[in-house]
């Protein structure tokens, strides 16, 4: 049976330029069991390992028994490396990015890479395996037919809740990240935003040893998440239901009928008492409408 990187190397050694490959290459997000056999396989065969943080994917090489050389390629540095890669590349060596853990590209760095090897015209081929937004989705119990992943929530409080606000009347099932020391701060905001009964999923250690996946109203898991039924530890990915639009339909009616009479705030004011939806909410809706109706 042939060995393929014997070949490779052979036919680098005789001179032979070898048309090679950047492999996006998927990583556990906490289970190194959930590493594919394929993954381990072009992670042994590659002559260069991109990596997000090279100490880390070091301990993983480490206990796979893989000896390859790595470069760092994170936020910081990833444009002015791009060229050292695509060179190598084209120099005939393959190539794997990874990230810390999960699939390459997903809120991590290597966007500026693939596009650059497309721009090159260098093949790019994805060995696809774990991803916390599509684990997250499969056992969160909420519509999938239709999503959107929105990435980290925004850090300062203002900011945060001005990027609920935008997404609150969305018709997609939506996903975000969050750390640990700001999800109560952040369901908070969710709640003041969306209102207490819409659903949300907490996915909280995705396939590591404290594993917790609770799904239920924002107001009940905010207050498990104050009261300690639910750690602010570990890495937080939540799943919110996508907006009834029914309901939608319903608030923007009322607010469309009110609004020739009265001011933004105060059509909110009277919409909240009618939907029991939070006036926040509604007075975002109804400056929407306003700037609309002019």
């Amino acid at each position: 049976m042939f060995r393929y990187d014997v070949i490779i190397k052979s036919l680098k050694f005789l001179g032979v330029n070898v048309l090679a490959t950047l492999h996006v290459v998927a990583t556990p997000i906490g289970n190194l069991d959930d590493l594919s056999a394929r993954a381990v396989k072009i992670l042994n065969r590659v002559d260069l390992i991109t990596a997000e943080d090279t100490r880390r994917t070091g301990l993983l090489l480490k206990r796979l028994g893989i000896d390859c050389p790595m470069l760092p390629l994170h936020d910081h540095n990833e444009k002015q490396k791009i060229g050292q890669v695509i060179r190598r590349i084209k120099d005939g060596d393959n190539v794997a990015l990874v990230s810390d853990a999960g699939t390459p590209l997903i809120s991590d760095p290597g966007f500026h890479l693939v596009e650059q090897c497309h721009r090159e015209l260098i093949t790019v081929i994805p060995v696809v395996g774990p991803s916390s937004v599509t684990a997250a989705l499969s056992v969160a119990g909420l519509a999938t037919d239709r999503f959107a992943f929105e990435g980290f929530v925004p850090a300062k409080s203002q900011s945060r809740d001005q990027f609920y606000r935008r997404l609150a009347n969305e018709a997609r099932t939506l996903v975000f990240f969050e750390a640990p020391h700001r999800i109560e701060a952040s369901m908070q905001s969710l709640e003041t935003v969306v209102g207490s009964q819409r659903r949300v999923a907490i996915c909280r250690e995705l396939t590591k040893t404290f594993e917790q996946i609770i799904q239920g109203p924002i107001g009940e898991l905010r207050v498990a998440l104050a009261e300690g039924a639910i750690p602010q530890k570990g890495e937080f990915v939540l799943v919110l239901a996508r907006a009834e639009q029914e309901m939608v339909k319903e608030i923007d009616n009322v607010l469309l009928a009110l609004l020739p009479e009265l001011s933004p705030s105060k059509a909110a004011s009277v919409a909240a008492r009618l939907t029991s939806e939070p006036k926040s909410k509604l007075y975002n809706r109804a400056m929407e409408l306003k700037s609309w109706l002019e």
